[in-house]
């Protein structure tokens, strides 16, 4: 008689630096499961990333369906899959109603969704970062019973994987050797322009980075063109990759390059994962205590980002990628 293969559901929706926290916690689950059959429930921006991931078996894109006709079809999937467990990882209204459509006999669910049956009950989840956090819910839900809760203690997410997957450089002709690169990435969430430092203050750090030694490259979103054109303008040979690179790209370049620059958004989070050493710009609407990225990072903060100066950004940068020598 073939032994039932175990299904495992874990959740996470959105966004990206949140989703790069939590490849901590999916390794884990991972590992404490190392035969199951475990699915992914994200949203289509995610869908690549997750495919390649080595910690899922299958991804489900459906994870904010609209309208009840998709609610129906997901809760239809979701029971027809006969999974066992559910972490919830994303432990929001939108994952406590996909708990709610379950009902009336929902799987053992790790999270906080009311009236789960492995619920994180720490008072002062709210008040952890998202790697202690989410360390600390592996531990109630039992997989985990050493999990590093203290600030500052859990595992930083493992990017081994992909960088695994990418091609191998391809060599220069005539075997001179690349002036090394900073990653900037200037943009960030449309609707939350208040968290990016102001443009005018990338282009002022790249014309200075470059005359250190340092080629910019600039990656964003394809809606984002219009910021790596202004500080092209300053620094003409400046290299434009808005549009151009998908998540395992970001990694790839995060881990080959001499720094990385931005604001709070998704990319530095996937640099500083991938081992780029970073400088993180906060500004007063979020809390870096909570959800900063770790690794070799700089986090620089200011109520107002308009009085975070070129010269302390610059002075961070020389600290964590001195200049180059300079060329014969």
């Amino acid at each position: 008689m073939t032994r039932r293969v175990e299904r495992i559901l874990v959740i996470k929706l959105s966004a990206l630096g949140d989703f790069v926290l939590a490849l901590a916690a999916m390794k884990k689950i991972r590992e404490a499961h190392p035969k199951a059959h475990i699915t992914l429930l994200t949203t289509p921006p995610f869908e690549a990333l997750a495919k390649s991931c080595p910690y899922f078996n299958a991804v489900d894109v459906g994870g904010r369906p609209e309208g009840f006709p998709e609610w129906m079809a997901l809760r239809k999937r979701l029971r027809a899959a006969g999974f066992s467990r559910v972490y919830d990882l994303q432990t929001s209204s939108q994952s406590n109603r996909i708990f709610q459509i379950l009902r009336p006999n929902p799987p053992a669910w790790s999270g906080i969704a009311f009236g789960c049956s492995l619920p994180h009950r720490n008072p002062l989840r709210d008040q952890m970062h998202t790697l202690e956090r989410q360390a600390d819910q592996l531990m109630y839900a039992g997989i985990w019973p050493d999990a590093p809760t203290e600030p500052g203690t859990a595992p930083p997410p493992d990017l081994s994987w992909i960088l695994k997957q990418a091609p191998a450089e391809r060599p220069v002709p005539g075997g001179v050797k690349p002036r090394p690169y900073v990653m900037f990435v200037p943009g960030g969430s449309a609707h939350r322009m208040e968290k990016r430092w102001p443009l005018e203050r990338y282009s002022e750090l790249a014309r200075i980075l470059y005359s250190r030694g340092f080629d910019i490259v600039i990656i964003g979103g394809p809606q984002e063109t219009s910021l790596a054109h202004a500080i092209q303008r300053q620094t003409p040979r400046a290299r434009d990759l808005t549009g151009r690179t998908d998540f395992a790209r970001i990694a790839v370049l995060a881990s080959r390059a001499a720094l990385a620059v931005g604001n709070d958004t998704g990319p530095l989070h996937l640099a500083a994962a991938a081992g780029a050493p970073a400088i993180v710009i906060f500004g007063k609407t979020s809390d870096p205590s909570l959800s900063a990225p770790r690794g070799r990072v700089a986090i620089l903060q200011s109520d107002d980002l308009t009085d975070l100066t070129v010269a302390q950004v610059a002075q961070a940068a020389n600290s964590l990628a001195p200049a180059p020598p300079a060329r014969p």
